[in-house]
Order: C-alpha cells, then sequence, then structure tokens
C-alpha cells in the first residue's frame, strides 16, 4: 500500500461506527481499482450481520464513519435514557420514520432517545408490532456500542441499559 498509515484516521483493528449498521470492525485499509481509479478503502466488518464493507478513506467522514463514543457521550446517553418519554402525538408513520432517521444516525444519544420513548414497562400496555421492531433495533444498536466500549458482551450491556431504563420508570 502507498498510503502513509498516520493520515489515515482509523487502524486496522479499529471499533468503529458505521451509522446505518452499528458497531464494527476495520479488518484492513486496501487499495482497490474502481472504474480505473486507485481508491484507498476501510474494509470493515459487522460480525452480527455476517457483512463486510467497504469506505474509501477520502469519504469516511461524509458517510459518518467515527470511533466509538467518548465517555461523556457515553454518559449523556445513559442519562437521556433515565428521562422521561417524550412521545409527540403526531401519526405513528411519521414518529416512526423519526425514530428510524435517529437510529440510523449513529449518534447514541439520539439512539438513547428512542429506546427510552418505545420501552415499555411491565405495568404498561403491549407495544404494536412496528414499535417492538423499532425499540429492539435502537436497543441492539445502542447495547453493541455499550457492549464494545465497556468491553462485555451485548447480553450484559442490554442488562445494563435496562437497569437505567427500569430505575427510569
Amino acid at each position: 500500500m502507498t498510503t502513509v498509515a498516520a493520515e489515515l484516521e482509523f487502524k486496522t483493528g479499529d471499533k468503529v461506527v458505521y451509522p446505518a449498521h452499528g458497531v464494527g470492525t476495520v479488518a484492513a485499509v486496501e487499495s482497490q481499482e474502481v472504474a480505473g481509479y486507485q481508491l484507498e478503502v476501510y474494509v470493515v466488518t459487522f460480525d452480527h450481520e455476517k457483512m463486510t464493507l467497504r469506505v474509501p478513506t477520502k469519504k469516511a467522514k461524509t458517510a459518518g464513519l467515527r470511533h466509538l463514543a467518548p465517555a461523556a457521550v457515553m454518559s449523556q446517553a445513559l442519562v437521556t435514557l433515565k428521562g422521561r418519554a417524550r412521545v409527540k402525538r403526531t401519526m405513528w408513520s411519521r414518529r416512526a420514520q423519526e425514530y428510524e432517521a435517529k437510529i440510523n444516525s449513529g449518534d447514541l444519544v439520539s439512539i438513547a432517545e428512542v429506546v427510552r420513548d418505545l420501552h415499555r414497562a411491565e405495568n404498561q400496555p403491549e407495544q404494536s408490532y412496528s414499535e417492538r421492531q423499532l425499540y429492539e433495533s435502537a436497543l441492539d444498536r445502542m447495547a453493541r456500542e455499550v457492549a464494545a466500549i465497556e468491553k462485555i458482551d451485548r447480553d450484559a450491556a442490554v442488562a445494563l441499559l435496562n437497569k437505567s431504563l427500569i430505575k427510569a420508570a
């Protein structure tokens, strides 16, 4: 490879977050030829989705590829979970779109807002199928990042998040 590693933002083995897919690992930095152009790409693997993604190094920032959230953002997300649910009285389809956009933003605090707003305690009415799907998606995305940050497995991260949610209820 011709690139100097110092100018690359991510190194092989780094845990990174890609907004639409969550936490992955930089498996390699490769040089590929695409449409006659030499292109340097980060090869990011997502074990939970059994998927590999190639992100051009020059477009990584605009694509939203980022390092795991720092401790301050992590604690802010946990505080957000403990807050009161803010459910707008708009049509479900519009709220669902907003929730989906927050989940795919890759922002840990926005994802925490979705988890908080869609969480149902034992004594609350059942969720609809689509609410449950969005809740599970947001919880999974958040749990995977928390697990990577805290160096614990996903289930332990879900337990940690649920503890924060139950205290809030």
